[in-house]
């Protein structure tokens, strides 16, 4: 609604059909992951095929090579080309931070070409701005490329704000579903992610701090469990400390880090 009163249909009905479109995309692939499952299928990148080719529609006999065709069977690749020049402009730059699920997928997809291009966007968004796009669930996949984004630029200076993104992000809908279907190399991710916001926790005083493996995320995961058994009667006072103990805790129990 603009300032005089009057409303902006034209904004109304793009958010409508955003919206329209978000729905659809989840509807489609929640359907794709109940078949799959069904299926029984050998492994999770057959499982995440099927996901991912949930838009497209299979020929029918009728349907003969060389004749013009007005079945639709990518509809993706005909909404990008139909969208090339709204494309052209995401990719140019984009006019304020996006409100719907769709918008950031496409956003995410087609403008942000580096992994650091896309730590500030989420660094940008924040916690409250993730959690509010995604309030209904997170697309499939996207999880964790955030988990490998994260762990690869995560720093010091932006330790509480990391916290705040991945405790946002385990409240959205269907999160334990999302976290059992990461691949192996998100899976690692996640827990070097969560070893190095230990370690920047334990060197606050520190000047940087060097990226660590999956191995030594692990390490450092047992090893603050074990002082913060060993050491909680001697803090006294610091209780922003055991707060923020407590909150990693309850993330790495979210995100099934071992």
């Amino acid at each position: 609604m603009e300032e005089t009163g009057a409303i902006d249909f034209c904004a109304l009905e793009r958010e409508l059909q955003a919206a329209v479109a978000a729905d659809e995309k989840y509807q489609r692939e929640n359907d794709a992951k109940f078949r799959a499952i069904h299926q029984k299928v050998a492994s999770y990148e057959e499982f995440r095929d099927i996901v991912l080719a949930s838009h497209l529609k299979p020929l029918e006999k009728k349907d003969k090579m060389g004749k013009k065709k007005n079945l639709l069977w990518n509809s993706c690749a005909t909404q990008a080309k139909r969208t090339q020049d709204r494309e052209m402009d995401l990719s140019q730059g984009w006019d304020g931070l996006p409100e719907t699920s769709a918008d950031f997928y496409r956003y995410w997809r087609r403008c942000l070409t580096s992994g650091q291009e896309r730590y500030q966007f989420l660094f940008q968004l924040g916690g409250k701005g993730l959690g509010r796009i995604f309030q209904a669930d997170v697309g499939f996949g996207l999880l964790g490329e955030f988990l490998v984004v994260l762990a690869e630029h995560a720093c010091r200076e932006d330790r509480d704000a990391v916290l705040q993104i991945l405790q946002s992000l385990s409240g959205t809908k269907r999160f334990g579903l999302n976290v059992a279907l990461l691949s192996q190399v998100e899976k690692d991710s996640c827990r070097d992610l969560f070893g190095k916001l230990q370690r920047m926790g334990r060197n606050c005083g520190a000047d940087g701090l060097p990226e660590g493996t999956a191995e030594a995320g692990t390490a450092a995961l047992q090893e603050e469990e074990n002082e913060a058994e060993g050491e909680t009667h001697v803090r006294g006072a610091g209780q922003p400390k055991e707060a923020d103990d407590g909150l990693i805790k309850e993330l790495v129990k979210c995100y099934l880090v071992s």
